[in-house]
């Protein structure tokens, strides 16, 4: 399902909802815990997972981009800072499992925006397939899939405005 993107404030919000089988503890490891953040988003590292606390994306040139943590409820929530924007996921107990909902809060819509919400869209889809024990053959060819429909998306959105 794609991302649902409203405009909010001065801004725009992209909205992912995942219900996953898998219980809350299962799925906050994913999110904070650093041997399973890397098997779904490898340049990410939690450095101090804490309100305030850093994690470090590895920019794959020898340097790391600081992102602080704006809050953080375990098992519950976990925001951060992404560039000039904001990551907030979310878990809610749910019958057999979980929901995980991913919000984007984003100041401008750009024709990067399309690839960032791509890139959440395969990110949660690899979270799901490791959860349930598969493996995604190509994150890559997924990525070109989603890619086009949310630029698709966003160019629709735009024409609303």
């Amino acid at each position: 399902m794609l991302a649902v993107i409203e405009k909010s404030g001065n801004g725009y919000l992209a909205q992912f909802e995942r219900h996953l089988k898998h219980s809350i503890e299962d799925v906050w490891a994913y999110l904070t815990e650093n041997d399973l953040l890397c098997k779904w988003f490898s340049e990410l590292h939690v450095e101090e997972l804490k309100k305030g606390g850093l994690i470090k994306f590895d920019m794959g040139d020898g340097t790391f981009e600081e992102i602080t943590i704006l809050d953080l409820e375990h098992h519950a929530i976990l925001e951060y800072t992404w560039g000039d924007d904001t990551v907030r996921f979310e878990l809610q107990k749910e019958a057999g499992g979980c929901q995980l909902i991913l919000k984007e809060s984003i100041k401008t819509l750009t024709k990067h925006t399309p690839k960032d919400l791509a890139g959440w869209h395969v990110c949660l889809d690899v979270i799901q397939a490791l959860l349930d024990g598969k493996t995604i053959d190509s994150r890559e060819e997924e990525w070109k899939k989603w890619y086009e429909q949310y630029v698709k998306n966003v160019e629709v959105y735009n024409e609303m405005k």
